[in-house]
């Protein structure tokens, strides 16, 4: 039996490109001592708030924001009143923040949706809306458009007719009819 490998997400992919040219990045631009830059690249990937989302991968994952190491050995404010709480309450903090995670990851999709929108209103400037009347003659594209026909080649025809509108559908839609009226 053959076994099907499954192609992993395309958000995965993305993220696993960006990984990859930080980690080339710090190689290339340190031969000798990629091994000590490493653990920073990697750490600037995670800590990396994206644009998307408005969050770092590690808010989206665990609730809250990673504490650098630098914050360890110079306390911040964060560190300081974390490191005054009791156990029960720091416990009690941190169970709080879990159950926000799911606000964060709402207000994560709803970033992405607002990008998307902003992305599609974008593109859909050049995009000219055709309507067309019963009567009017046009241009049927040849569907699938990969279709290449052996006698033309690559010079196939990608447009066929032209054609009658017939009826006016909704929602963009047209009945077409040949010109002799089939």
């Amino acid at each position: 039996m053959e076994s099907r490998r499954r192609s992993p997400p395309i958000k995965a992919e993305a993220a696993n490109k960006v990984i990859i040219g930080v980690i080339k990045k710090a190689v290339e631009d340190n031969l000798r001592r990629w091994h000590e830059v490493l653990g920073e690249a990697l750490w600037a990937c995670k800590q990396y708030q994206n644009k998307a989302t408005g969050c770092t991968p590690f808010q989206l994952v665990y609730g809250q924001e990673a504490i650098l190491p630098l914050e360890i050995t110079v306390p911040s404010l964060r560190v300081l009143n974390q490191n005054s709480l009791s156990p029960e309450q720091y416990f009690t903090a941190m169970l709080q923040r879990l159950d926000d995670v799911h606000e964060d990851r709402m207000m994560a999709l709803e970033n992405i949706r607002a990008n998307k929108v902003k992305v599609a209103r974008a593109y859909n400037k050049k995009i000219h809306r055709r309507t067309f009347r019963e009567g009017d003659l046009v241009w049927k594209a040849v569907l699938p458009e990969g279709f290449k026909d052996n006698t033309f080649g690559k010079w196939s025809p990608t447009w066929e007719g032209p054609y009658q509108v017939s009826k006016v559908l909704p929602n963009g839609a047209y009945r077409l009819m040949n010109i002799d009226g089939t």
